[in-house]
This record gives structure tokens, C-alpha cells and sequence, in this order.
């Protein structure tokens, strides 16, 4: 079971906050505070994927980013093996970064238009072991390319002549050539075609599984977080709504922000389709700079009582799946 397992990442009470000034503001004006991501905790096991689901703006990137220090966490606790990184200087972050490795949404931006794809793949492996010949770098680029589904053909290719689903095998390839015991997806499949993101996805979950990585998954799609997550993560303005276990959270969601995304998933049925009733959510997204006092869902959830605006629900747990931060789960 993957409860068992030892974690690897522990993320606690992270916050990111920017400061922020509207360009056509007087110089008087005083700066505001962007919450982004305000006092996120998780847990990743070795082996384990966390699926991380919310609509746009809502802080899944900004996490990603922060755990892996490429934005300056505000406050929190971050412990990679047991190390707090949070704060560490660049040093100890360099030396992390080998064994914690990140896939971005878009593929070709992601990839340097001017390097050719062996040279791409192989820029880890010159940076974290310098010592290595050219040859053994030449062998591992190659052995990784085919794990990943690209030939020999492709690496004196340059980025631009590759499709969409191929610069993310070789932004894959760049990401697993340093043999990771982490690595982060942030919406890797969102830029692709459906029949692409299957592919994608599955060469995900294969490499997982001989590889024995852990992921933390982030997208839109309800559908592809249930077919690769373990556990998934909700979240809603910068807050964490829910986190679960992939079947209770799709079984019976706890959350009434959750229940309204798993509403939308579209049911390959017509039959059921039609007579499923879809949980409307009236309002815009409220601003992060000045979001709603108590819980930030309130404005926007159809259960709200008085309680919801004056006290921030806690994360809690309902039982040994399901953890929630509502007053009235």
C-alpha cells in the first residue's frame, strides 16, 4: 500500500505571495499582496503519483515552481529525504535538483531552439556529472531516447522540426536522463492532441513503473488525473479544498467545489449524459489580491452558511481517505 511508504517530499503551510502595482497606478499608491498560494500542505511517497487538479489562476504552476525553488517560497516548510530546503542557498538546492526534475506545458518553449536534441537531453548529465566522457554521454542520450520512443534519426534534429507530442518526449528524455526520484508535470499533455496525451500518458505510467518514480501531476483534464493519480489534490484560489484517495475522491467528494469540477467530466454515455445534473458555480473567480474573508470558496459555493465567512475551514480528516476543508463535510 502506498500509506506505507516512506515520504519523500513534505510540503507545510507553504505560502508564495508577490508583491503587485497596477502599471497605470499613481506613485503613491500602495503596493498590494497576490496570494497565489497560501498555506498549501502535502505529502509525496516514494513510487506514489499526487494528482493536483483546479481551474486556471488557482496556484497549481506557482506550487510546482516554489517546491522546486524557482519561485522564492514566501514562508512554509519544504523537506526533500528529510533536508529543509526552504530557504536553503543555491548549493544545496543544485544538489537536489538531480534526483527532482520537472516536465513543463509547453513543449517547444521549453526546449532551446539553438541546441540539437542530443545535446538537449544530454545538458543534465553535463551539468550534474561533469566527469562523464562523451561517449558515455553519447550511450545514456541514446538508451534514453529510446525509452522514451524517438530513434537515432532524431538527434541531430532541431526543436522546431518536431511535432508537439515529440518535444515532449524530449522534454521527458531531459527530465529522466538523471534517473529522478521526483519529477513534476505541470499540464504536460494540456498543448497536446487527445490521441497524443494517451500516448504521453502512458509513457508516464510505463516509466514510473520501471523506473520507480514519484509524480506530482498537475492539469485540467479530471479525466487524465484519474487515470494516472494515486491520490488527488484540489485546489481552489491559492488553498488546498480537498485531497483523497483517486477512488473516494471520484466516489463520494466531500467537498462541494469538488463535487462541481467532477459534475463537468463529460460521461461517454448519451443516456447519462443527458440526465446528469451539472452543479453550476455563479460568479466569477475572485481576485487573489483581495480574496473572500473566512473560506475563499464561499462566494461561489451554493451550501454557504454564516459560519463559511467569518472562520477559514482547516483541513481535516473524514476518514483514512479523504481530508477536507469544509465546515460542513
Amino acid at each position: 500500500m502506498l500509506e506505507a511508504r516512506p515520504s519523500i517530499l513534505e510540503v507545510r503551510d507553504l505560502t508564495v505571495h508577490f508583491s503587485v502595482k497596477a502599471p497605470n497606478a499613481w506613485p503613491w499608491t500602495a503596493i498590494q499582496t497576490l496570494k497565489a498560494v497560501d498555506g498549501v500542505s502535502l505529502s509525496v511517497a516514494a513510487g506514489e503519483t499526487l494528482g493536483v487538479v483546479g481551474e486556471s489562476g488557482c496556484g497549481k504552476s506557482t506550487l510546482a515552481r516554489a517546491i522546486l525553488n524557482l519561485i522564492t517560497a514566501t514562508s512554509g516548510s519544504i523537506l526533500w529525504m528529510g533536508q529543509e530546503l526552504a530557504g536553503a542557498p543555491a548549493q544545496q538546492w543544485f544538489g537536489v535538483r538531480k534526483d527532482v526534475q520537472m516536465i513543463f506545458q509547453d513543449p517547444l518553449a521549453s526546449l532551446d531552439p539553438r541546441m540539437t536534441v542530443a545535446q538537449i537531453i544530454g545538458e543534465p548529465l553535463r551539468t550534474h556529472h561533469p566527469g562523464l566522457s562523451a561517449d558515455d554521454i553519447s550511450q545514456r542520450v541514446g538508451d534514453m531516447m529510446a525509452r522514451v520512443g524517438l530513434t537515432e534519426q532524431h538527434k541531430n534534429g532541431y526543436p522546431h522540426e518536431f511535432s508537439g507530442g515529440q518535444c515532449q518526449r524530449i522534454g521527458i528524455a531531459r527530465a529522466l536522463i538523471l534517473e529522478p526520484k521526483l519529477i513534476i508535470c505541470d499540464e504536460p499533455v494540456s498543448a497536446l492532441d487527445v490521441s497524443i496525451q494517451a500516448q504521453i500518458i502512458n509513457l508516464l505510467k510505463d516509466l514510473q513503473k520501471s523506473m520507480g518514480l514519484a509524480l506530482i501531476f498537475i492539469a485540467h483534464d479530471l479525466a487524465v488525473v484519474k487515470h494516472i493519480s494515486d491520490r488527488i489534490l484540489v485546489m481552489y484560489l491559492g488553498h488546498v479544498m480537498e485531497l483523497a484517495q483517486k477512488r473516494a475522491l471520484y466516489a463520494t467528494p466531500c467537498h462541494p467545489y469538488t463535487r462541481a469540477l467532477l459534475s463537468a467530466i463529460p460521461i461517454p454515455d448519451p443516456d447519462r449524459e443527458r440526465a446528469k445534473v451539472i452543479q453550476l458555480l455563479h460568479g466569477d473567480l475572485p481576485s487573489p489580491i483581495k480574496p473572500p474573508s473566512g473560506c475563499v470558496f464561499r462566494t461561489r459555493c451554493p451550501q454557504a452558511i454564516e459560519r463559511c465567512t467569518g472562520e477559514v475551514p482547516k483541513l481535516r480528516r473524514l476518514d483514512d481517505q479523504t481530508q477536507a476543508a469544509c465546515h460542513l463535510a
